[in-house]
């Protein structure tokens, strides 16, 4: 009985929504000069018709387990990439790895077709969303990271009544949000494509400006579903992940670009100190120039300000990037390894390794993602034409407020929280207010340093919430780490094979080592982007790149010796 009433479910909002979309563009076929009120109306309303269809089959469930089974029957039939029955071989997962990369690269300079004027909202923090401002990549991993953070937020909070240790359960987890990647694909798409990413005038006359801008959308919504896909493929058929993958490219091309791009600033030395339109972009070849050219110019014109510690790629830039990834490895390399022995084998041993960075790089990963959605909301109910018109939420300063063209909050809720952005924009003007006021935009000396404490809390908070969330999704806590060892037949030496008593022993550990590990990597990225990094990358795309960078090599290392003979894998130390 259950089941009819889901396919009735199914059917009743389906009906509501081709009734909302065929009154909706009556009516502004009808309603000359409403084009963006009634485009905006037709598209939401009919994304949020679409939504009552999982929303009555959660409802109507009347199973024993919990409500999102009811999604079940939408879950069986989504697209998915299938997995491979057997092992698939080192060398076919980097033909898969590799190949995915350069399709990645490949589709980032594939140019959304009829887009006219554009705004990158997400450009502060475009190396992390891995995609390409204008490209039918422009949402990158943003909408995946979305709908994972809101997953792990349900979890944690137990709204969503799942046991992930058991397989029906998790497939359940990963179904439901892969749903809910496609809502978070409508949701960041739809705003944009009405307010900053505008089709061009001969797109808008031959097809008129709604289905312009419907076709827009539908080409964002292609290459974030593409996005989904390829980072399918890569967890199933390749090495690592697709969304770290993505990150780590991205990041390493404007570090590469940032370090050595010899090309001139032209135009946009203007938005820099003491810089000509003949001085390259690059670290090295800008100081290099600077280096050569000083002796014929005077040295009180900021030159060498310019070239340690102003930007663009400022020598303190590059150090700070080394720096970064020497500390980082070195905490990769740092962890506490616990003695197991096999309860039957004598002789049997092995370790249980518990690293300093315990929840990986995941955590930062979900905190810029969710610091860069805050700053897309803000910006588009300060400046979106039909948003910034919504009561209390619509053109508020106090919530955030924007340059005409800008895409950076320069005050607000939203600038407390934003990223601080090199020396220049806190440390010198402490050190000399009046000479370095500029940099500030017009704020007082307390509120940049009110600013460095809110980011810095915000990513600590925040990457310790999250590194909880993510570790107890992923059955890494204490008591899923104890069934992983006593099922494989192992125990810690003087311990009894008794559940409780392993988990108990791991609870000294693992919740502690968690928080640690979620406030050290949030509070190095915090200061990392306070020092700045080349490229633009910001601390946290440097910090994430090396971590991705480190977890892949030891992925590559771990495939490599699955494929040994038994007496090689016992040489090169694989217990």
């Amino acid at each position: 009985m259950a089941e009819k009433r889901n396919w009735a479910m199914i059917a009743v909002p389906a009906v509501i929504w081709l009734i909302v979309m065929g009154l909706i563009y009556y009516f502004q076929y009808h309603s000359p000069g409403k084009d963006i009120e009634w485009d905006i109306m037709g598209l939401v309303g009919g994304t949020l018709a679409l939504l009552l269809i999982p929303v009555g089959m959660m409802s109507t469930y009347a199973g024993d387990n919990s409500k999102l089974y009811g999604l079940k029957p939408i879950i069986d039939r989504f697209p998915a990439i299938k997995r491979p029955e057997g092992h698939v071989r080192f060398r076919d997962k980097m033909l898969w790895t590799i190949g995915i990369l350069i399709i990645y690269f490949g589709l980032t300079n594939v140019m959304i077709f009829g887009l006219g004027e554009s705004m990158d909202l997400f450009s502060e923090f475009r190396a992390i969303m891995a995609g390409a401002n204008g490209s039918i990549m422009h949402l990158g991993i943003g909408p995946i990271v979305t709908g994972s953070i809101i997953m792990q937020l349900f979890t944690g909070a137990k709204i969503i009544n799942l046991d992930l240790t058991r397989a029906e359960d998790k497939a359940i987890y990963q179904g439901t949000q892969k749903v809910l990647v496609i809502v978070m694909i409508l949701v960041e798409s739809i705003p944009q494509v009405y307010g900053y990413l505008q089709p061009d005038q001969a797109l808008k006359d031959d097809i008129g400006l709604g289905w312009a801008r419907a076709v827009i959308v539908l080409q964002l919504f292609v290459g974030s579903y593409l996005v989904f896909l390829m980072d399918e493929v890569v967890s199933k058929w390749g090495i690592g992940s697709g969304i770290s993958m993505f990150i780590a490219a991205g990041v390493s091309q404007a570090i590469f670009a940032g370090t050595l791009n010899w090309l001139p600033l032209g135009d946009a030395a203007q938005n820099y100190n003491y810089l000509d339109p003949d001085t390259p972009a690059g670290t090295l070849p800008k100081t290099w120039w600077m280096l050569t050219e000083l002796p014929s110019r005077s040295i009180t014109t900021g030159y060498f300000e310019n070239m340690f510690i102003s930007p663009p790629n400022p020598i303190i830039a590059l150090i700070s990037t080394i720096v970064i990834f020497l500390v980082v490895a070195y905490a990769e390399s740092s962890r506490i390894e616990l003695p197991l022995a096999h309860g039957n084998a004598r002789g049997a041993r092995g370790r249980y390794p518990l690293r300093l960075i315990y929840a990986s790089n995941i955590p930062v990963i979900l905190m810029a993602a969710l610091l860069a959605n805050v700053n897309m909301f803000a910006l588009l109910f300060w400046s979106h034409p039909s948003l910034k018109e919504v009561p209390l939420l619509g053109h508020n300063w106090r919530i955030g407020f924007f340059e005409e063209g800008g895409t950076s909050p320069i005050g607000g809720a939203t600038w407390y929280i934003s990223r601080v952005n090199g020396v220049h924009s806190w440390l010198l003007p402490l050190m000399n207010w009046e000479r370095y006021q500029y940099y500030t935009q017009d704020h007082e000396l307390w509120q940049v340093m009110l600013h460095v404490v809110c980011y810095l809390g915000v990513m600590v908070a925040g990457s310790v919430m999250f590194a909880k969330f993510w570790i107890e999704t992923t059955n890494m806590g204490s008591d899923a780490v104890a069934k992983q060892i006593l099922n494989s037949g192992m125990a810690i030496p003087k311990f009894r094979r008794d559940p409780k008593k392993m988990k108990k022993l791991l609870d000294r550990y693992i919740p502690s080592i968690t928080i640690l590990s979620g406030a050290f990597v949030g509070l190095l990225a915090g200061l990392a982007d306070m020092v700045g990094t080349v490229g633009q990358t910001s601390g946290t795309g440097v910090l994430l790149t090396v971590g991705i960078m480190i977890r892949l090599y030891e992925e590559i290392g771990k495939e490599q010796m699955m494929e040994m003979h038994p007496v090689l894998r016992g040489f090169f130390g694989n217990e």
